[in-house]
């Protein structure tokens, strides 16, 4: 059913219930399922996370465990998909999501994310896609088309700004409109427009001053007026603030349900007119039509059947080779296996991951697998009698490691033909609720890595981790394979790379800096709990490295193949900014393989600040030995225009323009300059381009003065529990809470590191009224207010009477 015929019914079925019911309809039933419509015939139905795995809690599990959920395949994190480069694929994983969602009886999924990678130390930085908001946006329209195509809702999340866990749910993103305009919001535009997705979720976070989910400028105006959204906006679990002005807003969707623990404020706001009833029935309507749509689906498709697990699984495995990307290689890789292993210990594996993989991040989409392979045993499976030699190296929950572990990985090594080490980051490194303190690998992992170099040159390194990692040593090893985070089928995928069964088929989605401190965005990340300032402005990524002439360890777009790729001459077609690219790209090796086609846009010589380069298109073609294909790309008048904050809109300028196409953003092979005249022209503008602004540029590139990060007094349900330290009255309630926390955790028996560090800065950074939110609405949030004053100092402590 599309959403026009769902809206239709929906107004019929809201016009028939009273104003209580409406209300009722705009928070959910509990934790992970909507209010049904008992007349009407619809059911409540259910929500799951879902990025890369369908996380449905088992019953009698509680709300908020992590880890007891059905079994569900476990597809490599949405930072390995995007080095996929493949929307075809993204599709393929999408519809196996989907129909893993149905066989659950989930009506919509909580996926795929979006949030553009600001940062590399970025804790979320795994579930999201790339940090070019064109190829973040049409990998997660694929995922959505796949999901939606199995008749369950996606959900794009977190609209918007959501760059970083540290204090995510109430630091204020100030942010200038070019730069929100062309990053962040610019990928949720093309996964709108590319996907029409059933929903979307609205983030923690203010936006320059208003909290996402109050936002009408963002939630209205921008998503639905003009990019034309049609869908259901829900809340973050407990990120609802002010119920009312998010209902004006266009929050449609209290998640969890609060047990009504803002029905009377909506109640109140609309006596007082703060809030109209169209305001009300115009939201009930959004979630009538989420409901109609859903059992229409169902009907539809029948009785969800069985899941093919073996055939998810093989789909894992393919994906996560695809997205495993080969940094660098000497010629060790793909290894000869029957070479190596002719005498004992000919192959050295060091490294715990690889009987303990790392595959997965940790948090709310954390997915119970179906199963696990490790590279460990599928390497052994191909090496026989005792030509491998294994040596564990490090703890694989700490990455803590001892001399002894380095000294007999060492001789293992020494004694072998080639070394092949898999390190990378821990669970407890990256997570859910908190940020990377650095970019380095652990130090045992490192210590490892040097000493299997020092006894072997020809080591190869393989890594596991959810972002960009400083790699010091990369110029001594013979091979870098980032495996990223493969899902549970990764360990096969990684053998069958390191062997030549499979191909190398990813590119970094991300750039991989030389050093964190070389970032723009580094000064002003994570620093203040109650403000971030995105000073670098358009300096993000490959954006910055390119144009500030800085060089990233590994650039964006990049990776090796076991084979090679020549392009032919680029010829663009076309007049004004209607254009089409056309190259030739042969397969110059002696194997099969993949290349990703680039194609970046530069205005040369630009009156208004730009990045050198930036992506305007890209396809992935798989070549035979010696096959040439043609790969056509089109241009429009978008991958020549920047946001005109004076205009309020898309703007052209007039000039000449590089075209140009390549293997990387700092690999060109083949270049074509094209003349544009613009209708009209942009404003100035001062956005940075290139490094982050001081004090005045910042205010300039806004249009105000640079707020003062707010302090944690006065105290009010939007304070933390951090905050709360501020008086001594908070501090003896934040010490009670904690020791409520650290009872949940015990109790917790499956709870890891990484989930203990999760739910401690989960606790210690919710707003107050969040804790009201996930308890089910106990105490009242009139009773919160109370607290709040007294805790402050500004009133004194009496009982608060029970409304009559």
């Amino acid at each position: 059913m599309d959403a026009e015929r769902a809206t239709e019914e929906a107004r019929r079925i809201v016009a028939g219930l009273d104003l209580d019911e409406r209300i009722r309809l705009l928070s959910g039933r509990d934790a992970w399922h909507l209010e049904g419509v008992a007349e009407a015939g619809l059911a409540p139905l259910a929500v799951a996370d879902g990025p890369h795995g369908v996380r449905r809690k088992r019953d009698g599990a509680g709300d908020a465990t992590l880890g007891d959920a059905e079994p569900a395949t476990c597809f490599p994190t949405a930072v390995t998909l995007g080095a996929t480069w493949d929307e075809g694929l993204l599709t393929e994983v999408g519809a196996a999501l989907g129909a893993e969602a149905a066989a659950q009886d989930v009506a919509v999924l909580l996926g795929p994310g979006l949030n553009l990678k600001r940062h590399p130390a970025g804790g979320r930085n795994f579930e999201y896609l790339s940090e070019d908001p064109l190829l973040a946006g049409r990998l997660a329209a694929a995922l959505v088309r796949g999901i939606q195509g199995q008749g369950v809702g996606a959900c794009l999340k977190h609209l918007a700004a959501n760059h970083q866990e540290h204090h995510r749910m109430s630091v204020d993103t100030v942010v200038d409109e070019r730069t929100l305009r062309e990053l962040e919001l610019a990928g949720f535009e093309h996964a709108v427009a590319g996907g029409a997705p059933w929903t979307v979720m609205h983030a923690y976070n203010r936006l320059n001053g208003v909290f996402c989910g109050e936002h009408r400028w963002l939630l209205t105006e921008v998503l639905r007026e003009q990019w034309g959204f049609d869908g259901l906006v829900m809340s973050d679990w407990g990120a609802t603030s002010d119920r009312a002005a998010g209902i004006a807003a266009g929050s449609d969707l209290e998640m969890p349900g609060s047990n009504g623990a803002f029905d009377d404020e909506v109640r109140a706001a609309l006596a007082e007119g703060r809030l109209s009833a169209d305001d009300v029935a115009r939201s009930a309507t959004r979630v009538v039509a989420l409901l109609r749509r859903a059992h229409a689906a169902r009907e539809s498709r029948g009785a969800a059947g069985e899941v093919d697990a073996d055939a998810h699984h093989d789909l894992a495995r393919r994906v996560a080779a695809a997205g495993s990307v080969l940094l660098a290689n000497d010629g060790t890789l793909p290894l000869d296996l029957a070479a190596l292993t002719a005498r004992p210990g000919g192959l050295a594996v060091v490294g715990a991951f690889a009987a303990h993989p790392r595959y997965q991040g940790a948090g709310s989409s954390q997915v119970t697998p179906t199963r696990v392979s490790d590279a460990l045993t599928a390497l052994r499976a191909r090496v026989a009698g005792d030509g491998l030699r294994y040596a564990p190296g490090y703890d694989p929950l700490s990455g803590a490691t001892t001399p002894h572990l380095v000294a007999e990985a060492a001789e293992a090594a020494a004694a072998a033909e080639v070394a092949v080490v898999f390190a990378g980051l821990p669970g407890a490194y990256e997570s859910e609720g908190f940020d990377r303190e650095h970019l380095r690998l652990p130090e045992g992992h490192t210590a490892l890595i040097e000493a299997v170099l020092s006894a072997n040159p020809r080591t190869v390194v393989v890594l596991a981790n959810g972002a960009p990692v400083e790699l010091p040593w990369a110029d001594r090893a013979a091979a870098i394979l980032e495996g990223y985070l493969g899902g549970q089928a990764g360990g096969e995928a990684v053998a069958e790379v390191l062997v030549g069964e499979a191909e190398p088929g990813g590119r970094l989605a991300e750039s991989f800096p030389v050093a964190q401190r070389d970032l723009p965005a580094d000064a002003h990340f994570a620093a203040h709990p109650s403000q971030v300032e995105h000073r670098e402005g358009l300096a993000v990524g490959y954006r910055f490295h390119t144009t500030a002439g800085v060089p990233a360890r590994y650039p964006f777009g990049h990776g090796l193949a076991y084979t090679s790729f020549a392009y032919g001459r680029l010829e663009v077609s076309g007049q004004g900014t209607d254009r089409e690219v056309a190259v030739e790209i042969t397969n110059t090796g002696s194997r099969a393989g993949s290349e990703v086609v680039q194609l970046y846009v530069g205005q040369v010589a630009p009156a208004v600040p730009r990045p050198l380069r930036e992506l305007a298109g890209f396809a992935k073609v798989r070549l035979e030995p010696g096959e040439t294909a043609t790969v056509r790309l089109p241009l429009d008048a978008r991958a020549f225009a920047l946001w005109d904050v004076r205009a309020g809109d898309w703007r052209v300028p007039s000039g000449a323009y590089e075209v140009e196409v390549g293997s990387s953003a700092t690999d060109v092979r083949a270049r074509a300059r094209v003349e544009v005249v613009a209708e009209a022209e942009p404003g100035p503008s001062a956005t940075p381009v290139a490094a982050a602004a001081d004090d005045a540029a910042f205010a300039a590139a806004l249009g105000r003065r640079v707020p003062t990060p707010a302090g944690p007094r006065p105290f009010d349900r939007d304070s933390t529990v951090d905050d709360l330290a501020a008086t001594r009255a908070g501090a003896l309630l934040q010490r009670a809470l904690l020791a409520l926390l650290r009872r949940r955790i015990a109790a917790d028996v499956g709870a890891d590191a990484a989930t203990r560090r999760f739910y401690e800065a989960a606790v210690l950074e919710a707003p107050l009224r969040a804790l009201v939110i996930l308890a089910g609405g106990r105490p009242p949030l009139r009773v919160l207010d109370a607290l709040c004053a007294v805790l402050d100092g500004r009133a004194p402590w009496r009982p608060v009477p029970r409304p009559r």
